[in-house]
């Protein structure tokens, strides 16, 4: 808008000391252009959409851009700071508050320039919509200055209140003025207010040691401290712009600092997380044993780079194996920390790899006081195919799922969760088996996953998925099993784990 307004201005101007009236005699009027003046010159607002009589020339309008010369280029250049800014942060997707508000303070500052310009008052008409329009932007102006220096810590611990206090008051004067126009106490109260806080702000900076932002700051704070509060005391001076010339360096260079280094730090919390995720998946089984009793296959779909579900073959030889499935409560890199607790917890109880229920009662105790409050939901089922039994056993984990014959059941013995209470005991469970069983293991994210409606995947849905696999095999039903929970809810939530194990049999028997 200031720069429309500004080519406008100029044209007006070269066509006031270019144009050569003519004078009507029948009406003793001037022309100008082919518009009728009736004694006075027209200028033509495009905004206002009608002819406005202001008696100027060409020396007036001259004069009066000389003498805003300056701070139309000023406020043009703040303009263009907080458009910049602005634009920079729809690049990178993400909400940085110190740009944004730098953005808001300095395009805001720079309109205000623009509207108390000399020039421009004298091309529009005085009115009370544009009175109050300018002093409405006069009180919006410090609001995004102490959102700005309230995200760049710069206000203390009391930081917060004083912000609130502050924005609640100039937009107080803002919805005042709005209503009731630019009244003489609205502006006493602004300039008093603006002359206090820069004052207070100015000791405090003199009281703190800070880094080198710290110090760059406060530099552009007393310059532009110095210049605003010789304006307020004296209008005439007109020096406040200048030192917000300063100021807005300062503060730029410290926003452009500190974005480049949390970019900086971003890509290094990036790459230790990619680095944390290789080596979760490190601790995973790579391939699961080959054997005549039984075939397994697993997924892992994590909600984030690293996670809290953890899966892992305790033992297996020939006719045995022994598999785990846990799920630690919460996400991201504590959650994975704990799993990889599990793990160890879980290798530590290898000699009862056979006995589910002395397996979990060990880690539990392996685990208790050692999660920070974190707990473990775990389900452990050996298949023993030389007797041709499971056992089982749970610690407040989602029921293992058996598919026979075409038919899904549910095999459950669950116990409380892990790391909740020491010295707990769990107890087992033991199933027949037969050739052409399939065993289902899973977490919670499975069952639990949404839909854009909010209505869950649900147990009767894996039921149904695990018997539609019945003629896949175990990959491939551990595939299809996955597309369809991610079908289901493409908005993933929690962590998708599962194992699916069949039981063959051992040869020749």
């Amino acid at each position: 808008m200031a720069v429309v307004i500004l080519l406008y201005i100029l044209r007006r101007s070269r066509e006031i000391v270019h144009e050569k009236p003519t004078v009507n005699s029948e009406q003793g009027g001037v022309l100008w252009g082919d518009r009728k003046c009736g004694g006075h010159r027209m200028l033509y607002h495009p905004f206002a959409m009608n002819l406005i009589d202001v008696p100027l020339t060409a020396t007036q309008v001259l004069r009066a851009f000389h003498h805003d010369e300056p701070y139309l280029i000023l406020g043009s250049a703040f303009t263009t700071v907080g458009v910049i800014a602005i634009g920079f942060c729809i690049m990178r997707r993400r909400f940085d508050p110190l740009l944004v508000w730098l953005a808001i303070f300095a395009h805001l500052y720079g309109q205000r320039l623009w509207m108390n310009s000399g020039l421009l008052r004298m091309t529009i008409p005085d009115s009370e919509f544009f009175r109050r329009l300018t002093a409405a932007t006069d009180y919006l102006v410090p609001i995004p200055a102490f959102l700005f220096f309230r995200a760049a810590g710069f206000l203390g611990r009391q930081g917060r209140k004083i912000t609130i206090a502050l924005v609640t008051l100039f937009s107080a004067l803002v919805t005042g003025t709005v209503f009731f126009g630019a009244l003489p106490v609205f502006r006493y109260i602004n300039n008093s207010v603006i002359v206090a806080a820069i004052a207070a702000m100015m000791v405090m900076m003199l009281r703190r040691s800070g880094d080198r932002d710290f110090a760059v700051i406060r530099i552009g704070l007393f310059i532009f401290g110095a210049f605003a509060i010789l304006d307020n005391l004296e209008r005439s001076f007109n020096v406040e712009p200048y030192g917000f010339a300063v100021l807005l360096v300062c503060l730029g260079y410290v926003a452009a600092r500190r974005t480049l280094k949390r970019e900086e730090e971003y890509g290094e919390i990036q790459r230790e997380l990619e680095l944390a995720s290789r080596i979760q998946l490190s601790l995973l089984p790579g391939t699961f044993p080959s054997s005549d009793a039984f075939r397994i296959a697993a997924r892992y779909v994590p909600v984030k780079s690293v996670a809290g579900d953890f899966y892992d073959v305790i033992a297996a030889d020939a006719g045995h194996v022994g598999l785990l499935i846990a799920d630690v409560s919460g996400h991201g890199v504590p959650a994975a920390l704990i799993a990889s607790m599990v793990k160890m917890a879980a290798v530590s109880q290898r000699d009862n790899a056979a006995h589910p229920a002395q397996l979990l009662s060990g880690m539990n105790r392996a685990l208790c006081g050692n999660t920070q409050g974190q707990y473990v939901t775990a389900a452990y089922v050996f298949v023993d195919g030389e007797n041709k039994e499971l056992r089982y056993a749970a610690a407040g984990h989602p029921s293992m799922m058996h598919l026979r014959n075409g038919t899904v059941s549910e095999i459950a013995e669950n116990g409380l969760l892990l790391a909740a209470v020491d010295g707990i005991t769990y107890t087992e469970i033991a199933v027949a088996l037969e050739p052409g069983d399939r065993l289902l293991l899973y977490t919670d994210g499975m069952v639990e996953a949404r839909n854009a409606a909010g209505a869950m995947f649900g147990e009767a849905a894996l039921f149904a998925a695990l018997e539609k696999s019945a003629g896949l095999a175990p990959d491939e039903a551990a595939e299809r099993i996955i597309a369809l929970v991610q079908q289901w809810a493409p908005s993933q939530d929690d962590d998708l784990t599962l194992l699916v194990c069949d039981y063959a049999g051992l040869w020749g028997s």
